[in-house]
């Protein structure tokens, strides 16, 4: 994997449609986000779709689960485009799917909230800085921040739609609540055309009895919010990021794979 340069972009550059930003995002931790991010993007991109996904978690677990580690180039990460020294074409990396790209993460980004805190654009500055190359991709996929702080804020802001990972516990629907609060402040403020893509119940094992619970909930109150695919608990999903690979290219029939693939085309199915 490796950095590429402008003008290697020229089959993405050329494209015309406007791209959708779908943000995953859900403050509680072990969810399956960025195994949602990372796996979601791939599919879109097997589907034959242009993708980029975009690592906003300072934590960089979609960097590595992609198979880039940014202590090799920390100078070209999403930090140094969220405090304007490079512009975005130059932090792009190409992934092992061709039509897959992605913009990295790096510990260094925890520090952009303080750097950005003064800046009166503080809160669209992800947003002006994808605007030059959101045209170019059908999707662009951002891996949020577990935290509510301004990075995340940027990511929502930037986003046309949010995805909402679920693990059915009872621990799990309780945090729902706060985010669903700061959605509604991104609506009420820098992004009133944010909209919820919808929630997807992740690591579900239906011989549980509070798993099935928690996804009747889910359904009856969410109803048509909730992604007709369940991502169920599969040993192959949590191999993968190890190998640096999307489940697709770690074990293209296991069940991980499968679930994904579904989910990707009901994305595509809703936004067709």
């Amino acid at each position: 994997m490796k950095f590429f340069c402008y003008f290697c972009l020229d089959y993405v550059l050329n494209k015309t449609n406007m791209g959708k930003v779908i943000a995953i995002a859900n403050q509680k931790g072990g969810v399956g986000k960025t195994t949602t991010a990372i796996n979601l993007a791939a599919s879109l991109a097997v589907l034959e779709k242009k993708v980029l996904i975009i690592d906003a978690d300072p934590q960089a677990n979609t960097t590595s689960g992609l198979n880039f580690s940014p202590e090799n180039d920390q100078k070209r990460t999403l930090y140094e485009v969220m405090i304007g020294e490079i512009d975005v074409t130059d932090a792009l990396i190409q992934t092992e799917i061709a039509s897959l790209h992605m913009i990295p993460s790096h510990i260094n980004l925890v520090g952009a909230e303080l750097e950005l805190v003064d800046n009166p654009d503080r809160e669209v500055f992800l947003k002006k800085a994808l605007a030059p190359i959101k045209n170019n991709y059908d999707y662009i996929i951002i891996d949020c921040s577990p935290s509510l702080g301004l990075i995340t804020i940027n990511s929502l802001t930037a986003a046309d739609s949010v995805m909402i990972p679920v693990q059915p516990e009872f621990f799990a629907l309780e945090g729902l609540g706060k985010l669903l609060q700061t959605i509604r402040l991104v609506q009420s403020g820098p992004n009133p055309d944010l909209a919820i893509e919808g929630f997807v119940v992740t690591m579900f094992d239906g011989r549980t009895k509070v798993h099935n619970q928690v996804l009747t909930e889910l359904q009856e109150h969410f109803k048509d919010m909730v992604f007709k695919t369940i991502i169920n608990r599969n040993i192959r999903l949590s191999e993968a990021p190890s190998h640096g690979k999307p489940i697709i290219l770690y074990d293209v029939i296991c069940n991980g794979t499968t679930n994904y693939l579904s989910l990707a085309k009901e994305v595509l199915e809703k936004n067709s």
